[in-house]
């Protein structure tokens, strides 16, 4: 198999001379690379090298030390953490150095029944199965353009295809690292990932291209141009979408304390949203939170195509209770294998619940290499590890011919200690994002979710994607945005005074704000992650939503002006009020007619409650 990036094999044996918890330390180990891998002690523990001090090698291993002795022997392999990219990866479920869960589980259980629920040390399985046979098809699946014999080929030009899944077509493209004339290409035909299906000419020798390579996975992919996000990532969330929206290709952070909803938001997210491909990674996370994922993605269904869920979906679960080495490792295995999926043209959301568990196993392996701490223990490279993966996002012009376009959406659950959002992993990502979420313990605690607080969260993408919203929405979309936000901002400077003299001191337009913005709330921006219709919001639902209750403000504010108070507006009102919150669940989205229908009931009905309190004076 053909390791991209230029890394060639060098046999190196060194023997442990310490063990501290997953840091192992071996001597006579001249000759080995940083971030190579290695396998160690008799059990071949998968490790990987972070430090080299003359032939002295420190080695992180992703699988728990117990029973590893000094004198064991330590072997690289020559190569750096990689994972395996090709067809097959869809729909699996991986640990964070990409070894499939479910075979592995399989397999332990064909040995030994009653431990079929833990992972044998060392176990050496591949990511993608060699035996399976895929249906290849030559050149692009959209427009059939193909390659002949003796075509210059290049990095990223697509050889053919085959159907991963029922949702996304695979494109098995000239890897990054090969660039010359077209030898050979197969026949349209049935083929392991491991069967030559091309053959490139390089520099006067004779490669082989099969369907599957590998790559490092601390190595951002290459690509020609990084194009500015201009279209919304979106997620039927409404607060999202309208209010805070995300880029396709863009990044964000949902910090919020214990109990706030994050692992709700991010299942919303990747159940929902309009990626073509989802990446959830579990980091560091409770084990029976991961097992929700695990059980209940499997059922989901795709709102988009109606298919499962997981014919478009990663998962990579790394829980608070396995290695820790790993932990850290996982951010980067599947922002890899995100990478790899935006090189295809296809727009990827990767998922990290939480970036704070990972910023932890940092924390614990640089005490472990008595490395001198920063801020609240943290190593002093933590702002820049959270840029190299931040980094990786953005929407690009792939390698290859015919241009492609893809994005890598990246979004990480922070959980700050206490909700505290100053403490480091929360500051540093906030350098980094351009989305920012802040979930709120006293909205969660009031029922009000999503809990994300529209006083501190903000969007940098809301000019970005204004055009995409005009042009396939409304026009009036940001206008009708901002006046919804001025309001519920003002509702907060208001809310100042009415605590300290009541509702009393405001005149009938402040008291008017209050009003709406409490509709804002309830009727918006409250979402039921659960009900068959609240759980996802289409653009133009939410904006009609909108619409309906910013046209009703302004009418009642018409009505102010000519003499009439809030009570009155609202006893004209009277139980259509209820309907106007009860719209977004009671409304189906394929009869979004009917919340036109309502605005102009509520409209006429204020009309004809003004006619006649001005007829009867």
């Amino acid at each position: 198999m053909v390791l991209s990036w230029g890394f060639k094999p060098v046999p190196v044996r060194g023997r442990i001379v310490r063990i501290s918890g997953p840091l192992v330390i071996a001597e006579g180990m001249t000759g080995a690379k940083m971030y190579e891998m290695v396998r160690v002690g008799e059990d071949r523990l998968i490790g990987e090298i972070t430090r080299i001090r003359g032939d002295l090698a420190f080695v992180q291993v992703y699988e728990s030390t117990s029973g590893l002795k000094p004198g064991e022997i330590i072997e690289g392999t020559g190569y750096p953490l990689s994972v395996e990219l090709g067809p097959g990866l869809l729909g699996n479920i991986y640990d964070g150095v990409q070894r499939p869960l479910p075979l592995i589980a399989k397999i332990i259980a064909s040995k030994i029944p009653q431990r079929k629920m833990f992972i044998e040390r060392g176990i050496d399985v591949s990511p993608l199965s060699h035996e399976q046979k895929w249906a290849f098809y030559q050149g692009e699946p959209e427009d059939k353009v193909k390659l002949r014999p003796g075509d210059k080929v290049k990095p990223g030009d697509v050889l053919g295809w085959v159907q991963e899944t029922e949702i996304v077509r695979h494109k098995i493209m000239v890897p990054p690292d090969v660039r010359g004339k077209l030898k050979w290409l197969t026949s349209d035909g049935d083929y392991t990932i491991t069967e030559p299906i091309a053959e490139v000419e390089v520099n006067g020798k004779v490669k082989e291209i099969t369907m599957v390579h590998r790559w490092p996975v601390r190595a951002p992919r290459p690509y020609k141009e990084k194009l500015e996000p201009t279209e919304p990532l979106i997620t039927g969330m409404r607060i999202i979408d309208t209010m805070f929206p995300m880029a396709k290709g863009g990044t964000g952070a949902i910090p919020g304390g214990f109990g706030t909803g994050k692992t709700v938001t991010l299942h919303s997210l990747a159940q929902w949203s309009s990626a073509n491909v989802v990446i959830y990674i579990g980091c560091g996370e409770r084990g029976n939170e991961m097992t929700e994922v695990l059980v209940r993605f499997p059922e989901y269904k795709d709102p988009w195509t109606g298919k499962p869920l997981m014919k478009r979906t990663i998962l990579i679960a790394n829980t608070s209770n396995m290695p820790v080495a790993a932990r850290e490792a996982s951010i980067y295995t599947g922002v890899t294998l995100a990478e790899y999926y935006r090189d295809m043209g296809y727009d990827v959301l990767l998922v990290a619940d939480s970036t704070s568990r990972w910023a932890e196993a940092l924390r614990e392996i640089a005490g472990r290499l008595e490395e001198m701490p920063a801020e609240e223990g943290y190593p002093s490279y933590l702002a820049s590890r959270l840029a190299e993966f931040y980094e990786r996002a953005g929407r690009v012009i792939t390698l290859g011919d015919p241009e492609r376009t893809g994005s890598v959406t990246l979004v990480g659950a922070v959980s700050p200690p206490g909700g505290d959002f100053t403490e480091p992993v929360t500051s540093h990502t906030k350098r980094f994002i351009r989305v920012f979420w802040a979930l709120d313990t006293k909205l969660a605690y009031s029922r009000h979710y999503p809990a994300i607080n529209w006083l501190l969260s903000y969007s940098a993408y809301t000019d970005t994607v204004e055009e995409w919203w005009s042009e396939t929405v409304d026009p009036l979309w940001r206008e009708y945005r901002d006046e919804a936000m001025a309001i519920l901002n003002r509702e907060d400077e208001l809310m100042e005074i009415v605590r300290l003299v009541g509702t009393e001191g405001l005149d009938e337009k402040d008291k008017l704000v209050l009003e709406t913005a409490r509709l804002i709330k309830d009727g918006f921006l409250k979402q039921n992650a659960f009900d068959p219709i609240d759980a996802f919001t289409p653009p133009l639902k939410q904006f009609k939503l909108l619409k309906m209750i910013m046209d009703i403000h302004r009418k009642a504010l018409e009505m102010i002006e000519r003499g009439f108070t809030v009570a009155q507006i609202k006893e004209g009102l009277g139980r259509l009020y209820l309907n106007i919150v009860r719209a977004k669940f009671t409304v189906p989205n394929n009869r979004l007619e009917e919340i036109d229908v309502l605005e102009e009931r509520v409209l006429k009905a204020l009309e004809d409650y003004e006619a006649k309190v001005i007829i009867h004076g």
